[in-house]
């Protein structure tokens, strides 16, 4: 049974229709466009297939840590030149989610000082906390409390701001989170990311977070607002099930699956989320694309 799943699932003439099918791809980044520093082999040739084709691209990554500006450095340094529209963060989602849904809302934010100078370029109302270090760390008074609480991939998270953060939410401030990868992958392992940050926040508070960074909603509805392509002809392809292909396949796009990062074919049977199709990488993409 898990060998015809699999079977079907990288049938050649599957991956063709799919390729035809596609007017836009969205493009995890580590994993699936590079790993580390290192490009990988045929992501470039990758990318000028999809011109020739007439078809078009754009980066995603829920990374809410680094700015859409230090990516696009990184792309450059192998070569790849992308404008500031072709990038997306789960953070640019979260700003997009704040502005539409609660304009003027102060917000107490757990992130990085990239991310909160994006939150004030784009005018997000950003709370300040009256509540120092002392405060944190010896009671929960406070005369005001933000309307919302966000919390990001913080690698300058400190017990201030996570002290502050529970203590507004127990007190109403709504919960929002960028995205749910509960780990990060570098070199030899992994660091806790966003999600492992809200896993705390939750069992002191009892208060679960809304996320919007894949797989979710919000993620298909701004590339869709950013780009103009229907849902149906948007692929989103990655390396892993549970946040790039469950973007696509639980929110009416595709979710095309590659084998150069997280996910091993192995795993997808016992998988709740099928991919779309599955790809050995954007090499094999690129070159059935031509």
């Amino acid at each position: 049974m898990s060998e015809n799943i699999l079977k079907d699932l990288q049938d050649i003439e599957l991956k063709k229709k799919i390729l035809i099918d596609t007017e836009l791809f969205v493009l995890d980044m580590d994993g699936t466009f590079y790993l580390g520093d290192e490009i990988l082999d045929g992501a470039l040739d990758f990318l000028e297939s999809v011109k020739r084709a007439g078809k078009k691209y754009i980066f995603f990554t829920n990374n809410s840590s680094v700015s859409s500006e230090n990516y696009i450095e990184k792309l450059k340094k192998m070569n790849c030149h992308i404008s500031r529209d072709m990038i997306m963060t789960s953070g640019d989602v979260m700003i997009r989610f704040l502005k539409s849904k609660y304009p003027d809302k102060s917000v107490y934010l757990l992130g990085t000082p990239e991310l909160e100078k994006s939150f004030r370029e784009a005018g997000v109302n950003l709370f300040e906390s009256e509540r120092d270090e002392k405060a944190a760390m010896s009671h929960a008074i406070c005369e005001n409390i933000p309307d919302i609480v966000v919390v990001a991939f913080d690698k300058t998270l400190n017990y201030e701001k996570l002290s502050n953060a529970c203590v507004y939410i127990m007190k109403g401030a709504k919960f929002l989170a960028t995205h749910l990868d509960i780990n990060c992958p570098v070199k030899e392992g992994f660091i806790p990311d966003c999600g492992a940050m809200c896993a705390a926040i939750e069992l002191s508070t009892k208060v679960s977070p809304k996320f919007v960074g894949k797989p979710f909603k919000e993620t298909v509805d701004m590339v869709v607002d950013a780009t103009g392509v229907d849902a149906s002809k948007i692929s989103f392809v990655g390396d892993r099930i549970y946040t790039d292909v469950a973007t696509g396949v639980n929110n009416g796009a595709m979710g095309v699956l590659v084998l150069t990062g997280e996910c091993k074919l192995e795993e997808v049977p016992d998988s709740e989320v099928k991919p779309t199709v599955i790809f050995d990488s954007i090499k094999e993409m690129g070159e059935l694309l031509d």
